[in-house]
């Protein structure tokens, strides 16, 4: 018996390239925050999202793992990059097994969404092995410029993806699994119809505080402002709280180890101001401190996956969460705005301090996925060679005119 399952597992896998290929013919569907919503409030319909999803899933995963396959050979054989690919093949793989199951078996609609928790679960350590990943290659190889703009291209998108995907599998998981969520019961899915941004604001802020605590044995304060076109009322948008937690969060961490570095002989830290402002687009959120900026030319560097200001923390240490790590705090804090058609910028003033805007759709109908897919204009961009520049680049040498003729 262990040995026909063997030969089973062994043709399935076989077939993995050919479902790859045949899924990421297909682009993926973006779907607004008012599609989710109205979903889950008004059409919750268990057979139509297990429909759709066992579709959906795997165009998302295979337009991804195209991409995989695109990046450089020397990282594609690290041991990391290697395991998050088996992830992806068995997530597939497991996904694939609905596609002749009938939606009308409650036993297949419940199987289902025990197969979402168990990918979720086995996806939860994606980014830090995929961190680890990137570590063990710039250890062990050369850098060069081109390819590090390949790796930032692909790991925005897989990213991206993964925000997707999980935000897929939470709708119909917590929405069809049968409970409420308890912290939340007001929320569809993972989505809150009314999210209270200075509530998340407050939340984000005491949850680093606590953690810089640990850290440097004092924090700054918050001050809090929030403007709204009603006036009076708390700024509220249809969004997903723990992604706007996150983006914060990470904003505070950053805000909060800037500020007590820069005044570490100081008795009195200045504080973290935020600023809320609710418009007729566009949501936003201000995060201002004053922990003594950074130069202009390194504003980019802060959204580079193979850049971070601090020592890498290692994967598997029973320690505290680090104050900082990987340097992925912010890109993927991008991410997270881009998610649904918002962004997230810095503007720092060297010497002062630095503010970081995060704008995200007042309106849920403008808020649709924006999704990678795999196509010949994203294969083009992992095919850029490096060609000379057509702008001077300045020298720090002295100019010797001695033997100039102004020829080029």
């Amino acid at each position: 018996m262990k040995f026909v399952r063997f030969i089973m597992k062994n043709a399935a896998l076989a077939s993995v390239p050919k479902h790859i290929e045949h899924f990421s013919k297909f682009s993926p569907s973006p779907l607004s925050m008012k599609q989710f919503l109205d979903f889950g409030s008004i059409n919750a319909c268990e057979k139509t999202s297990f429909v759709f999803l066992r579709q959906e899933l795997p165009v998302r995963l295979s337009n991804i793992m195209k991409e995989i396959n695109l990046l450089p050979d020397k990282l594609l054989t690290t041991p990391s990059v290697q395991m998050v690919q088996g992830w992806y093949i068995q997530s597939l793989m497991e996904i694939l097994e609905f596609l002749d199951r009938n939606p009308d078996d409650y036993k297949v609609l419940g199987q289902f969404v025990d197969a979402l928790v168990t990918i979720r679960n086995r996806h939860n350590d994606v980014v830090p092995t995929m961190a680890q990943g990137i570590i063990e290659y710039k250890e062990a190889f050369p850098q060069d410029l081109v390819t590090n703009q390949n790796i930032q291209y692909f790991l925005d998108r897989f990213y991206m993806s993964r925000i997707s995907i999980r935000m897929l599998i939470n709708q119909h998981t917590l929405i069809f699994d049968g409970s409420a969520n308890p912290v939340h019961p007001n929320t569809i899915g993972s989505i809150d119809p009314h999210c209270q941004v200075g509530d998340v604001v407050q939340d984000a802020f005491h949850s680093a505080k606590m953690l810089c605590d640990q850290y440097y044995l004092r924090s700054p304060d918050l001050i809090l402002q929030e403007m709204s076109i009603k006036k009076n009322h708390p700024v509220s948008i249809v969004y997903v709280p723990s992604h706007l937690y996150h983006m914060l969060f990470e904003l505070f961490k950053n805000a909060m180890r800037a500020t007590i570095e820069t005044h570490e002989n100081s008795n009195n830290l200045p504080p973290i101001q935020v600023m809320v402002s609710l418009g007729d687009e566009d949501m936003s959120v201000k995060v201002m401190d004053k922990g003594g900026g950074v130069p202009f030319r390194r504003i980019e560097n802060l959204f580079s996956y193979m850049y971070s200001t601090a020592p890498a923390p290692q994967i598997g240490e029973h320690t505290r969460p680090p104050l900082a790590g990987f340097g992925y705090g912010l890109p993927i804090s991008r991410l997270y705005a881009k998610y649904f058609q918002g962004d997230l910028q810095l503007y720092s003033m060297e010497g002062h301090g630095t503010d970081a805007v995060i704008y995200l759709k007042a309106l849920s109908t403008d808020s649709i996925e924006r999704l990678p897919v795999y196509n010949k204009t994203a294969l083009k961009n992992y095919k850029v060679s490096q060609e000379a520049d057509d702008w001077c680049v300045p020298s720090k040498e002295p100019l010797d005119l001695s033997n100039f003729k102004g020829a080029k």
